[in-house]
C-alpha cells in the first residue's frame, strides 16, 4: 500500500485531466465464483470481498519494487498472480493511482489491472473481481471536485464504470474535509460502492466516520501498515477504533515486505529501499521469531507466510492484502485461509515479536 512520494508526482501530472470513464465491465461480474461463506463485508457497506486480498503496488512499479526495472517477464508474472488469485477465490485486488511510476519501461498499476480484467473476460467470458483503488492527496489538489476528477481518471485507466472501494491514500496537508465530501459525492453518483481511508490516525478516522455518517454513508475501511512485527494499529488506538465503529482494517505490508517469510537472513537481506529497514541487525533480532513461526507452520503443513497471514486474520476485523508478484505467491497466500492458529500460538508469536523492538514505518503514517 504505502508509497514513496518522490518520483511519483510527475507521473501523476499526466493523469490530472478529467477523463470520462469507459464502462468496459462492472467489477462484480461473475467468473470463478468466491463462495459467500468465504467473503466478509467491508465495514457497514454492502460490499462483500474475500477474507484475504491481493496488493498490486508492485505491478508496474520501478521506484520501490522490481529492482527498479519493469519488463515483459515481470508483466507476465503479474498477470499470473492476477489469474491465480481469482482462480483460488481471492477476488479483492487493491491498487492506487500512484502505483507504477512512469519511469523507463514502467506502467501504471491501474492500467495493468484494467488490462488483466479485460483479458480475463475475453478468455473466460466474465470476471468476478472487487477492485479497490485510492486517491492521492497531493498538495495541488483541493476540495471535493479533485476527488471526483481523480476517480474518473482511475476508472478510465481501469476500464470500469465503478469500483467497489475508493480510499483516500493518506491524509492531506490541508483540505481533508473536502476530500471526505468528495468520497460521499462519489457514492451518491454511483461511481463507487463503498469508501474508505488509508494511513488515518484514530482521531482522523473518527472525524471521517462522523462526517460521512451525517450523509448516511458508512466509512467502510482504514488501510494501514499492520503485521506481526509492526503492530502500531494496536498501540495507537486505530485497531480498537475500527472494531468499535465497525470499520474494516485492511492490512498492508502484512508479511513485513517479505521479512516474515523466512526468505531473508542477516547474510541475505532484501535489496533496494527495503534493505534500509530490514537490516542485517534487525533480521538477526527476528531469527527467534522466524524459527518459531517455521516450527508452528510445520505442525500445520504451512509456510511462514501462511502462518503470519493467518495470525493477522485471527485478530478479527482484518483483511490482509499481501502483494503478489507471481502465481506462486498468490497460491501460497490462499493457503493462509481455511484453518486457524490456536489462542496459545497467537499469543506466543505476539510475545516473541514484542522482543524485536521498534520497526520503521512509512512517512505517510505520520501525517
Amino acid at each position: 500500500m504505502a508509497l514513496q512520494v518522490i518520483g511519483t508526482g510527475l507521473s501523476l501530472l499526466r493523469y490530472r485531466r478529467d477523463l470520462r470513464p469507459r464502462a468496459v465491465a462492472s467489477s462484480s461480474e461473475t467468473s470463478t465464483t468466491t463462495r459467500e461463506e468465504d467473503k466478509v463485508k467491508l465495514g457497514g457497506s454492502d460490499v462483500k470481498v474475500s477474507k484475504l486480498g491481493i496488493g498490486a503496488w508492485s505491478w508496474g512499479d520501478t521506484t520501490y519494487w522490481n529492482d527498479f526495472q519493469w519488463d515483459d517477464r515481470k508483466l507476465k508474472a503479474a498477470k499470473g498472480a492476477f489469474d491465480t488469485s481469482l482462480d483460488l477465490g481471492l477476488n479483492f485486488i487493491d491498487t492506487a493511482e500512484v502505483y507504477g511510476a512512469g519511469i523507463t519501461g514502467a506502467i501504471n498499476s491501474e492500467t495493468l489491472l484494467g488490462r488483466f480484467i479485460k483479458e480475463r473476460q475475453q478468455e473466460k467470458g466474465s470476471c468476478e473481481v472487487s477492485i479497490a483503488t485510492k486517491f492521492a492527496a497531493l498538495p495541488w489538489r483541493f476540495g471535493r471536485g479533485s476527488v471526483l476528477s481523480a476517480l474518473k481518471s482511475s476508472l478510465s485507466r481501469l476500464g470500469l464504470s465503478s469500483v467497489d472501494l475508493y480510499q483516500l491514500h493518506w491524509p492531506g496537508i490541508w483540505g481533508n474535509e473536502g476530500y471526505i465530501d468528495g468520497l460521499g459525492d462519489a457514492v451518491e453518483q454511483g461511481l463507487v460502492k463503498a469508501v474508505g481511508v488509508s494511513n488515518y490516525s484514530e482521531k482522523r478516522l473518527r472525524d471521517a466516520y462522523t462526517q460521512l455518517k451525517k450523509r448516511g454513508i458508512p466509512l467502510a475501511s482504514n488501510q494501514v501498515n499492520y503485521s506481526l512485527v509492526y503492530r502500531n494499529p494496536e498501540k495507537n488506538g486505530v485497531k480498537a477504533a475500527c472494531d468499535e465503529l465497525g470499520i474494516t482494517l485492511i492490512a498492508y505490508s502484512p508479511i513485513a515486505q517479505g521479512a516474515l517469510t523466512g526468505k531473508y537472513t542477516p547474510e541475505n537481506p532484501p535489496t533496494g529501499p527495503r534493505g534500509r529497514v530490514y537490516t542485517p541487525e534487525l533480521l538477526t533480532k527476528m531469527q527467534p521469531l522466524l524459527n518459531r513461526i517455521k516450527e508452528i507452520g510445520q505442525n500445520y503443513d504451512k509456510t511462514n507466510t501462511q502462518v503470519v497471514l493467518n495470525w493477522l486474520i485471527c485478530q478479527g476485523n482484518v483483511i490482509p492484502i499481501p502483494g503478489a508478484k507471481n502465481a506462486e505467491q498468490a497460491s501460497e497466500f490462499a493457503g493462509s485461509l481455511g484453518w486457524s492458529l490456536t489462542d496459545t500460538e497467537i499469543e506466543e508469536l505476539r510475545s516473541l515479536a514484542s522482543e524485536i523492538g521498534p520497526i520503521i514505518g512509512f512517512p505517510v503514517e505520520r501525517l
